[in-house]
């Protein structure tokens, strides 16, 4: 009888069959199962991965947009005053 695994050991090698580039023999080599079985996972768990993976990118853009915001803004910021400054020296 096989050995049991998690959903997110199968997520996973899903993901890196269907992301890394490499040959699926390759991955269900590298994961230690049977080529077959990850034919499988992938049959049955391409939507679920597929549908999870761009929310993920969208958050990681989300939050690398917002600290570019930030310090956009505290470079206007700094900006204003050193021209508040300068001006009042004249």
């Amino acid at each position: 009888m096989g050995k049991k695994v998690t959903l997110e050991f199968k997520r996973e090698a899903v993901r890196v069959a269907l992301a890394s580039g490499l040959t699926r023999r390759q991955v269900a080599s590298d994961f230690k199962i049977a080529l077959s079985t990850l034919c499988r996972w992938i049959r049955e768990e391409r939507d679920v991965v597929i549908q999870h993976e761009p929310q993920v990118d969208l958050i990681q853009e989300n939050e690398r947009l917002r600290k570019e915001v930030r310090l956009l803004r505290e470079e206007r910021e700094i900006l204003k005053k050193a021209t508040q400054f300068f001006a009042s020296q004249k």
